[in-house]
C-alpha cells in the first residue's frame, strides 16, 4: 500500500535503495543508506525501519540508584477531585520521575506552556515497572527487578499538592521482560523456535493472549488505586520492525483482521477498568491513513472505548512528500493542523454514525462515547531544530484544528514528548 509517498508493507515502512541513495521518512531515527551492497537478485534492496511513534531515551549509563532511607511510603491517594477536562502534559521516564524534586521542577517548567498533568511510565519498554506493585503477576514475572520509584504514592501526592494531574504509561505488547518470564505468550520465531525480536533485540507477545491482556490490566488498576488520576496504553499493535515473515503467533488465529483484534482489546480494557480514566497512543497517520497500517490500528476502533485518544503526530516521522512538503519536520503547523484536523472529521463522523445506528436500533441506546483528541507533540530535535517557536506552532495547530477557542467537546489538549525529558525549548514561554 501506498502511505504519504512512501510504500507500506505490512506495517513496515519499505525504501527502496538502488545505488547511493538517501530518505527521509518516518522513523524514531533520522535514516541515512547510502551505497548499500546489492539485494540477493542484483537489483533494489528492500529495507525496513521501524514505524513507532515513540522514540524511548535509553536508562542512563549510571542508573540513579533507590534510596534505602527507610522511609515509608504515603498512603493511597484518592484521585483529583476535579481533574483538568482539557489535559496538557510532559513525558516522564521513570528514570527522570526517581527523584521526586526533578518531577517538579519538570512540572512546574511545563506549566509555563500551560501544561497541568505528566505522563509516567510505569511499564516501559522493556516491560520493567517503575515501582513495585501490590500484583503478584509483575513481582512473578520479574518485572519489579529495576525499581526506580521507591515511593509512587508519595510522587503522587507531591504532584497533586500542586494540582498536576497525573498519568501512568503502560507499553504493553513490546515486552521482553514478560516474554521472557512467559515465552508461549511471545511472538516465536518460526525457523528458530525461540521468541521473535525485533531489530532492537526486544521481545514481543501476542496481541490476542487474553493472558498478556490481563497482566497490563492489573498494573493499570493498581496505578489507578494508587492515585494515578488515568492510565496511558502504548504499544497497543502488531509488531512492525524486523522480519515479519517468520513470526509465529500463539493466541492469534492470522485469519481475524489484527484491526479487529486491537478492538477486542480495547473493549476489554474498558469493561475491565470501569470508568478509569483510559487513554490510547496511535501511530501518527491513523489521523489520515486508510487502513490498519498493517499494525492493526485504526482510530475509529478507539474512539468508543476511551476518554482521550493520543496519535502521535510529530511532523519528523512523516514521510517526505506529505502534502507536498519535501521535510515535514519543518512544518509543524501545517503539519499537525492537517492530521488533527482529518482526525477530527473521522471522529465527528464516527459519532453520527453512532447516533445514527442508536435512532435505527430496537434498544435505541448507544455504545460507549466519550473519546476527546490530544495529541503527542514533538519536542526533539529530528528532521529540524524543534526551538519554542516550533513548539508554539504544533500547540497552534492543535489549538485550531480542534476549536479549543470554543471549548470544543472534541479537544483533549496536548502532550509533549520529549525523551530526554529537558524541555528546553519550554524556557522560552
Amino acid at each position: 500500500m501506498n502511505v504519504n509517498g512512501a510504500r507500506v508493507a505490512g506495517g513496515t515502512l519499505v525504501i527502496a535503495v538502488t545505488g547511493a541513495a538517501l530518505f527521509f521518512a518516518f522513523s524514531p531515527k533520522v535514516v541515512t543508506v547510502g551505497n548499500p551492497p546489492p539485494g540477493a537478485n542484483g537489483k533494489e534492496r528492500a529495507v525496513s525501519i521501524p514505524i513507532d511513534g515513540q522514540e524511548e531515551a535509553p536508562p542512563p549509563s549510571s542508573p540513579p540508584t533507590v534510596p534505602s532511607n527507610g522511609q515509608t511510603d504515603e498512603p493511597k491517594q484518592p484521585q483529583l477531585a476535579n481533574p483538568p477536562v482539557v489535559v496538557k502534559g510532559l513525558y516522564i521516564t521513570s528514570w527522570w520521575a526517581s527523584s521526586q524534586s526533578r518531577v517538579l521542577e519538570t512540572a512546574r517548567l511545563g506549566k509555563r506552556a500551560g501544561a497541568n498533568a505528566v505522563v509516567i511510565d510505569i511499564k516501559d519498554y522493556t516491560g520493567e515497572v517503575a515501582y513495585r506493585m501490590d500484583s503478584p503477576l509483575t513481582k512473578q514475572s520479574g518485572a519489579e527487578r529495576a525499581i526506580r520509584i521507591a515511593r509512587p504514592n508519595a510522587l503522587v501526592k507531591a504532584l497533586h499538592d500542586e494540582g498536576i494531574y497525573v498519568i501512568g504509561r503502560i507499553s504493553v505488547f513490546q515486552d521482553t521482560v514478560l516474554a521472557t518470564s512467559h515465552p508461549e505468550w511471545a511472538l516465536k520465531n518460526k525457523t528458530t523456535g525461540a521468541v521473535w525480536r525485533d531489530r532492537k533485540g526486544i521481545a514481543w507477545l501476542d496481541t490476542a493472549s487474553r493472558n498478556v491482556w490481563d497482566y497490563n490490566i492489573a498494573i493499570a488498576k493498581d496505578a489507578l488505586e494508587r492515585g494515578f488520576d488515568e492510565v496511558n496504553f502504548d504499544y497497543i499493535r502488531f509488531a512492525s520492525d524486523g522480519d515479519l515473515a517468520v513470526i509465529g503467533y500463539p493466541a492469534w488465529d492470522g485469519v481475524t483482521p489484527k484491526h479487529k483484534v486491537i478492538r477486542s482489546f480495547f473493549k476489554y480494557l474498558r469493561e475491565q477498568l470501569g470508568d478509569g480514566k483510559m487513554s490510547a497512543d496511535l501511530f501518527g497517520l491513523v489521523t489520515v491513513g486508510q487502513d490498519d497500517l498493517g499494525i492493526g490500528q485504526v482510530i475509529q476502533d478507539a474512539f468508543p472505548y476511551f476518554d482521550a485518544i493520543a496519535p502521535m503526530v510529530y511532523p519528523s516521522h512523516y514521510a517526505s512528500g506529505f502534502q507536498g512538503y519535501k521535510n515535514p519536520a519543518k512544518y509543524p503547523y501545517e503539519v499537525v493542523k492537517h492530521s488533527m484536523e482529518t482526525a477530527l472529521a473521522r471522529l465527528k463522523a464516527y459519532e453520527a454514525d453512532t447516533a445514527a445506528a442508536a435512532a435505527s436500533s430496537t434498544t435505541g441506546t448507544a455504545p460507549f462515547f466519550q473519546a476527546r483528541l490530544r495529541p503527542w507533540l514533538q519536542v526533539f530535535d529530528l528532521g529540524a531544530t524543534y526551538d519554542t517557536g516550533m513548539v508554539k506552532a504544533q500547540m497552534r495547530a492543535t489549538d485550531e484544528a480542534l476549536g479549543a477557542a470554543s471549548s470544543s467537546v472534541y479537544y483533549g489538549g496536548w502532550l509533549l514528548w520529549d525523551p530526554k525529558n529537558q524541555y528546553a525549548p519550554l524556557r522560552g514561554f
